[in-house]
């Protein structure tokens, strides 16, 4: 046997909702104490941040952070990744395009080295937040 219930409505225009009687903005919160992060630096973060939001991103940076001089060849990368090779270069890609990697070809073989200070930009505005 189907059963319907008719749930009540509630006109909330009426002022009787709690939220409206939060109309005076000290009662809501307390003020800010610096300001808050502009649109357009938290597009530029979100990116940032998006490119390393990924396992395989992630050890890509710490692969080539690894080797003394920061720079690893990309034979490096596939011989301690389990992806395959097309997937590899479209994280580097990703990596090189978000401005944490840079790309320099020698020969047959292409060497990915850390940008001087991207790792540390991005934390220093994480910790600013």
């Amino acid at each position: 046997m189907p059963f319907t219930q008719t749930l009540p409505l509630t006109d909330i225009s009426r002022g009787t909702s709690p939220v409206s009687d939060a109309a005076d903005p000290a009662a809501c919160s307390s003020s800010p104490t610096r300001e808050a992060i502009a649109p357009d630096h938290a597009d530029a973060l979100a990116r940032s941040l998006k490119a390393l939001a990924d396992p395989a991103r992630l050890r890509i940076i710490s692969i080539v952070s690894a080797h003394s001089d920061q720079e690893a060849c990309v034979c490096d990368l596939t011989d301690q990744l389990t992806l395959s090779q097309p997937t590899i270069s479209h994280h580097l890609k990703v990596l090189v395009e978000a401005g944490f990697l840079d790309r320099t070809k020698r020969g047959t073989w292409s060497y990915y080295s850390l940008v001087p200070g991207s790792l540390e930009s991005v934390a220093g505005v994480l910790a600013a937040i």
